[in-house]
Formats: structure tokens, sequence, C-alpha cells
């Protein structure tokens, strides 16, 4: 589910040592400068490269100028604008579009968010403006946000801080382990951030929205006008709205009620089967965190589940999965673990082969949920709409006709419920999100010869 890419870190004894960089030629190198971020561009180990949206649509538009992509990461926006002017990257990715900055130039905005202000929940509720009197609002240096909370600034007394927390899960960390009364961040950075630290709450919507864009100098004009086209031609063939549901539709799924459950079994419960989920991956070569995020969704990590419909134990599997799986003892969490695990590779296995990760997961999932007979009854009705059995995107508005008369008649497998299918897919995702965030990737040690 990760790309390799080129990164160097932006140092400022570096970038004295280094000229203007000449526009990229076709085989040679595109260089972009990016805020580290772990909604929008996260860099992983050198092994997994990075994640993220705006690192998808960077690689793309190098592609389809043929050459290779570089990131330049820095600390924050203001660096990033730095960067930009001494001619140091090509263009700055998910630049909020900023009238200020008039000798800069903007490609078509990629997204839009509402900027929020976000509190604790057990803090006093601020529900107007004039409720922020005496309050102290923390930001992240050169925020997008900061214009709007200086337009209110005149009429409630109230402070502004620009605190370097690393990015804006960092400062809503500060904000969720009371560290911090206020912060302001986009309401994207909320959205996902309340899944990590449920005791956020939103307290204000700021008058602006903020749009994100590519910003380019304007000597840059050329590769400006290569970027406005191919921003249009991938909000033409929906390539555009297929990334953003990779990256942002699970997100809210999952309420702050359950997702605190959820961390507490996490830290009280999960690990007492750590180590089987670690021998899983071994066995199948599936991220164990993935494992895990299903059987949470399955049974809470209780070995000991029973569903009305007969399933069992921790990976709640059917009488005829587990005889299939060889399972002696559905109840034990080992036996069910592992055959759960192997049974989801086997899915992963039968999926189209136009499937590419992280779609081929996704689409497996809910084949672990519906069953493949339904799933295939998913994938005909899929393939008389002209939608894509291959792309999880297209497959979760399908699955939800697996109820329909008009759908489900005319299929071998009858009716099934598709759309919780989705749910607990989408649920999974959202558990794995966490997962990734608080617990490491296990890599076996490999003991010397």
């Amino acid at each position: 589910m990760r790309r390799l890419a080129v990164f160097l870190i932006a140092f400022p004894f570096f970038l004295a040592a280094c000229g203007r960089l000449d526009p990229p030629e076709a085989g040679g190198e595109l260089v972009v400068g990016i805020h580290s971020d772990p909604v929008f561009f996260q860099k992983e180990s050198a092994e997994e490269g990075a994640s993220g949206i705006e690192y998808d649509l960077a690689a793309a538009f190098a592609d389809e100028l043929g050459t290779r992509v570089r990131f330049v990461v820095a600390e924050n926006h203001l660096e990033l604008l730095k960067l930009l002017r001494s001619g140091k990257v090509h263009f700055v990715a998910a630049a909020p579009v900023a009238p200020g900055n008039a000798d800069l130039r903007y490609s078509p905005p990629l997204r839009e968010s509402t900027q929020v202000i976000v509190q604790h929940v057990d803090s006093i509720p601020i529900d107007t403006p004039e409720d922020l009197e005496g309050h102290q609002v923390e930001t992240l240096p050169g925020a997008p946000e900061l214009p709007a909370l200086r337009m209110l600034q005149p009429e409630t007394a109230f402070t502004v801080a620009e605190v370097a927390a690393g990015d804006e899960l960092g400062l809503l960390k500060r904000v969720a382990e009371r560290q911090a009364d206020l912060a302001a961040v986009d309401r994207a950075h909320f959205d996902v951030a309340a899944n990590f630290y449920p005791d956020l709450d939103l307290a204000l919507e700021l008058p602006a929205k903020v749009s994100y864009a590519w910003a380019f100098r304007p000597e840059d004009a050329a590769l400006l006008d290569r970027a406005e086209a191919f921003i249009a031609r991938i909000r033409q063939d929906g390539t555009l709205v297929r990334l953003e549901d990779r990256y942002f539709g699970h997100i809210r799924r999952v309420g702050p009620g359950n997702m605190a459950q959820f961390l507490e079994l996490m830290q009280t419960r999960m690990p007492h089967y750590r180590a089987e989920f670690h021998q899983a991956q071994l066995l199948t070569g599936i991220d164990w965190r993935l494992l895990a995020a299903l059987a949470y969704q399955e049974s809470n990590w209780d070995p000991l589940a029973t569903s009305r419909t007969g399933v069992r134990g921790m990976m709640m599997l059917t009488e005829d999965t587990a005889d299939r799986m060889r399972v002696g003892n559905r109840l034990d969490p080992r036996q069910s673990i592992r055959a759960g695990s192997r049974y989801l590779a086997e899915l992963m296995e039968m999926m189209p082969a136009e499937a590419q990760e992280p779609d081929r997961t996704w689409l497996a999932l809910a084949a672990y949920n519906l069953g493949p007979g339904h799933f295939n009854g998913a994938k005909a009705i899929a393939k008389g709409l002209n939608r894509d059995p291959a792309s999880w995107y297209d497959m979760k508005k399908v699955l939800p006709l697996l109820a329909r008369p008009e759908y489900y008649q005319r299929l071998k497998s009858g009716r099934a419920r598709g759309g919780e299918a989705v749910i607990m897919v989408e649920n999974i995702r959202n558990f794995y999100d966490v997962l990734c965030r608080f617990e490491r990737p296990y890599v076996p040690v490999v003991k010397p010869k």
C-alpha cells in the first residue's frame, strides 16, 4: 500500500548551498515541497516510502511529465514558501491559497476545507466567538487558520499562539491531553484526529474556508499550465474522487463512544493476542495490525464471541469455513486467528486480477463478511451497471443492492446484507488507521547463521 520515493529534509545549511532549479525535463526530476502531515502526506520508513493523497497526486503528475519525483519535507508552511520563493522546489503541494501571497501562482484547488476551533470534550462549551474571550487558541506557525482568527480578535479578547507541535495531529493531541486550551485546524485534520483522541470536541467553525492547491513561482508558468491540465484530467476521469475516497471515505464512520471503547480494549485486551497476530502475519504476509482490526470488528477481541447466526470465536468463523480451514475449536484464539487470517489471504487471491492495493484488501474484507458467493453476485451486478468490480469505490456503491429484490432475484446466491459489509470494511479501515498510529509494524528478528 506504500510507494517509494526520494526524500530530502530541508535544512538551512543545505538550502544555502543550492541554486535555483531548472524546469523539470522528461527523464529528469520533479522536486516537490511538502509539509509532513499524517493526513495528507506522511513519510514512512525507508522500506515503506510514503503515503497520503498529496504523495499520490504528485507522483501521478511526475509520471505524466515523464520525470522522477523527489520530495523536500519542511517543518511548516512558512518554510515551504521560503523553499518555493528561493527556487529550491518546483512547486509546493497542499499550499493554502492565501491572498497575501500575491507573488505566487496557484493551480486550481484540489480540495476545500472548513476551518475549526477544537476543545476538550470536558471543557466549558464554546458556542460563539464571544465565548473565546480570555482563552488562548494554538495554531502551527504560519497556519492557514491565522487570518480567520485575526479577523475575530478585534471583536473578542483572546490570544493566538503559534506552537511548533510538529503537525496538526500533534497540536490536537495537546488539546486531548489538556496541555492546551484550544487549537485551530481544518476539518479534515479534526475528523482524523477524533479517531485517535475521542475526547476532542468541535467548538466553532471559523467564518472562512481554506482552499488547498499547488503553489508555483510566476516564472514557472509552463509547469503550472501542465499542472492545470493534469488536475482537469483527474477531475474529469474520476481519479481525484477515487483518491479522496481511498484516503477519506472511511473517516467519521465510527462514533466517539465506539472509538473510546476500541482504544481502551487496544490497551487492555488486544495485547494478550498480539503474539498470535504476529504469527498470523508470518503465515499470510498480511500486516498484523490489519488482522487485529478485522478481529476487533468481528468480536471485540473476545475469543468466546458467538452470534445468533452461529458464527463463533475471535474471527467469527462459520462452521463451514472452520471445517475447511481445519479448525478443531473455533473458541481457541490461536486457531481462530490463524484460520481467519488464512481465509482472508485466500480471499485476497480470489479478487479480480486488476484490483490494486489497497482496493484488493478492502474487497477481500467485504467477501470475508458476505462469503464468496454473495460477493461474486455483487460483481455480476457491478458489471451490469458498468461499475468496476476491481474498485472499492465502485463496489461499495454496488454491495447494498444485494438487499434489493430487483437485483438479488437474478442471482444464484440470493439476497445478502451488502450494506453491512460496506460498514464493516469502513470500520476496519478506521481501526487499522488507529492501530498503525499506535502499534509498530512487526518485523521478525532474523538470527545470524
